[in-house]
């Protein structure tokens, strides 16, 4: 008898993995658990169920968190956050070695513990998640040990808020403390109300590892105890978790200060070419769909199948589903375990019944209680609710496409962007999709690659912010410093009225053209001794639809090469140079001041200093423990809508322009609102210096209008506002209604003359990161 026929004819056999050790530690902290703060468990309070979702048995209580607990274990983070950061990057690294290490000696433990909370197989947890917690600990033990020299000048932001999802308990909070404890950061997270059993056996292993009191707090409750943590006096506020609570904890957070990154859902498209190996895209599928029950943010949950191969591909994926086997997530031999609660159970049946298309359910035994088949709905239309809205659970929605920009269309008709999928034998097709996918991360020929040195996350509605990598590091950092608080300059006034022999509508720069502003009203500009100077368009929401719609338009600018976007800039730093001395005076009749020339041989230093950095800032290929490539790439932002700093309207206008433009993004800026005249001799600069129609569009009018249609356009990808205007509050609540970037000073002064407006930070600002994996081997 070969190995085929002896795969085809055993039997099924059981694994079970004693769940003794784990049920002994529940027993031992007497099944009741309250919060851990200041290095200590604290006596229970009000308290709710925790239970293993194969079986219904109850495991533990848990304490429901109180705004009065979470305030308690802020306080404790506070006080512990400087000495821990005075402990300097080698000496938190000790400590961080130490948990790793006690998360490797305990590795049994959590597995099982993971899954009698969770209902994940105990395979997945074993292999998967234990092991990759234990790599984010080592890694960022790591990235401490190296931080005064890979981060001069970057310091904690002090006490981070942290809410971890139910579906990755401890990988989730790994992924979370590693890094932020690695800065400086002390740290409250709140697990899943769900799943807080490994949370809580994660302090104890604090404790164990002689954490000092206060860096790490972990606060247990629901949804209203995650709403306290984020309103709390944090300094950071981190989320995993729906779309939907981002969204709201963007609102909550708006205008507070507080950095934010989300982490948030996704409807990954997973790509399959008729050149595919199919057996190894079929076995791929399986895990990017049925991996943890499917309860994943970046599972492939919509195939896009190449017709000419999609009835043989279907045929056998069919057959792999009946051979899936679903049960006790403690069973070793089990490839399907539990939904985590009945609730997201029902969710999923809400979804699933009565749905379009050709259902198909695995012809495989289903357990009684919180389990579901894997599912296939095939011939879905692409505006199928199916095919937008993420199941989050053990269920493929599926269509098919011809052509490769077919392919494209369809994985990229989402409101979210977090991962996908491409299998093709043919490098060229897989190397030529993947750049033009809107995911955070791209997988080809594989899938669900995670690794610490490569940053994860996503675009669109999938949240901002990267988890893992020297951005994920970045996110836990902010400069070192304060900055002083910025002063409203108004513009000056005057009685006089400018004489025209003919009149001259001034106009506004749309899509390469002087445009006269839709509401037909101008401003009369005065200088300091209250003499006319000219006078500027006032722009309204239709000028920025028109704007927007040209930058939209000009996505070519995109595609150039970078040296090609280098050419242009230097050519505009030229003309900007022939001009100097006049638009020195120019400026200096504008504000009243002596810096023109000053500023103008900073701006002209700008340019160049973009010019040089657009070849120079594309990403770089990250160590990662496998035999391919993780590539961490700078796609440019999009649409960046930007309203422009008062006090200095040249110097303010360049600094953000040309690190955007030599990323390749299109702008919509919106000029100084009391020097506003800058905007026409920018106009005169661009249309003489080869900037493509539409990649730079100029408006000028009242900030606080204007940043309200911005923020609340849906086709402008991110929004920066360093306005001396109050502005900063509204932009990120609007901003909030599709998610998109946001950029504000929150009423704080730059220094334009000084480093921190050099291209480094506006460069990170004007790029999002797109991991792409490529793993090979004969």
């Amino acid at each position: 008898m070969g190995v085929k026929e002896i795969f085809e004819t055993m039997d099924y056999g059981t694994a079970p993995e004693g769940a003794g050790d784990a049920l002994a530690w529940i027993t031992d902290q007497g099944a009741r658990f309250g919060h851990f703060i200041d290095g200590s468990f604290k006596k229970p309070g009000e308290t709710f169920e925790t239970t293993n979702p194969a079986t219904g048995e109850v495991l533990a209580e848990i304490t429901q968190g109180s705004e009065s607990d979470v305030e308690k274990a802020v306080a404790a983070a506070r006080k512990a956050q400087g000495p821990w950061e005075k402990l300097g990057g080698p000496g938190r690294a000790r400590h961080l070695y130490a948990i790793a290490r006690l998360l490797q000696k305990h590795s049994r433990l959590f597995a099982v513990l993971e899954s009698l909370d969770n209902g994940k197989p105990i395979r997945e947890s074993r292999d998967i998640d234990i092991p990759l917690a234990q790599r984010h600990f080592y890694h960022h033990a790591g990235c401490a040990q190296l931080m005064e020299d890979t981060m001069p000048g970057r310091v904690a932001h002090g006490v981070c808020g942290q809410v971890v999802p139910w579906n990755f308990p401890l990988l989730m909070l790994s992924w979370k403390i590693a890094p932020a404890l690695a800065m400086g950061n002390t740290v409250v997270l709140k697990p899943a109300e769900w799943t807080s059993l490994t949370a809580l056996l994660f302090a104890d292993i604090c404790r164990q590892a002689g954490l000092p009191k206060g860096v790490v707090n972990i606060v247990t409750g629901d949804g209203v105890t995650g709403a306290a943590l984020v309103s709390a006096e944090v300094d950071k506020v981190a989320f995993t978790g729906s779309t939907e609570v981002g969204r709201k904890i963007r609102e909550a957070t708006a205008g507070s200060g507080k950095a934010l990154t989300l982490e948030l859902g996704g409807k990954s498209p997973y790509i399959v070419f008729d050149d595919a190996d199919l057996d190894s895209a079929v076995e791929g599928l399986v895990d990017a769909i049925w991996f943890n029950g499917g309860q994943v943010c970046c599972a492939g949950s919509r195939l896009l199948v190449q017709e000419s191969i999609a009835e043989r591909f279907h045929q056998k994926l069919r057959a792999r589903m009946d051979k899936l086997r679903v049960g006790d997530p403690l069973d070793k031999s089990i490839d399907v375990g539990a939904i985590v609660h009945p609730e997201q159970l029902s969710r999923i049946r809400a979804l699933v019944d009565g749905a379009e298309g050709d259902v198909y359910r695995a012809d495989a035994p289903v357990p009684e209680g919180c389990f579901y088949p894997p599912t296939l709905i095939s011939d879905l239309a692409p505006a199928s609710p199916l095919m937008q809205e993420e199941i989050f659970g053990p269920v493929l929605v599926s269509t098919t496409f011809r052509t490769p920009s077919e392919a494209v269309e369809l994985a990229n008709n989402t409101r979210y962007g977090l991962a996908a999928s491409v299998w093709s034998e043919n490098i060229n097709v897989a190397l030529d999709i993947a750049p033009q996918l809107v995911s955070g991360v791209v997988w080809i020929n594989g899938t669900n690659m995670f690794d610490a040195a490569a940053p994860f996350g996503g675009m669109r509605e999938s949240g901002f912010g990267r988890e893992g990598g020297p951005e994920g590091l970045m996110a836990y950092t902010k400069p070192a410093g304060s900055a002083k608080a910025l002063k409203r300059i108004k513009p000056f006034e005057g009685d006089a009225v400018e004489p025209q022999a003919v009149d001259r509508t001034a106009k506004l720069y749309i899509g390469g053209k002087q445009t006269r502003p839709d509401g037909g009203y101008a401003q009369v500009v005065y200088d300091a001794k209250g003499r006319v100077l000219g006078q500027a368009p006032i722009a309204n929401r239709k000028d920025v639809r028109n704007a927007v719609e040209a930058a939209r338009a000009a996505k070519g600018w995109a595609g150039a090469t970078a040296h090609m976007r280098a050419q242009v800039l230097y050519y505009l730093g030229e003309n900007l140079s022939a001009r100097s001395d006049e638009l020195a005076q120019r400026l200096n009749a504008m504000t009243g001041g002596k810096s023109g020339a000053r500023e103008v041989e900073t701006a002209i230093s700008r340019l160049f200093d973009a010019a040089a950095w657009a070849d120079k800032f594309a990403g770089e290929a990250r160590a990662v423990p496998m035999r391919g490539l993780a590539m961490a790439l700078r796609e440019p932002t999009g649409v960046i809508g930007a309203l422009l700093p008062d006090e200095v309207p040249l110097l303010g206008m360049i600094s953000v322009m040309a690190p955007a433009l030599a990323m390749g993004n299109r702008l919509v800026l919106v000029a100084s609102e009391p020097f506003p005249l800058i905007a026409q001799e920018m106009t005169q600069l661009l249309e003489t210096s080869d900037i493509p129609p539409g990649a730079v569009n100029l408006l000028t009018g009242p900030h606080e209008d204007l940043a309200k249609t911005l923020a609340d356009h849906a086709d402008v990808d991110s929004v920066w506002s360093f306005s001396g205007a109050d502005l900063s509050a509204g932009i990120e609540r609007r901003a909030a209604g599709n998610l998109k970037r946001s950029w504000v000073n929150y009423g704080k002064s730059r220094d334009w003359f000084g480093p921190e407006a050099g291209a480094r930070a506006f460069l990170d600002a004007a790029t999002e990161i797109k991991t792409v994996w490529v793993p090979y081997g004969a």
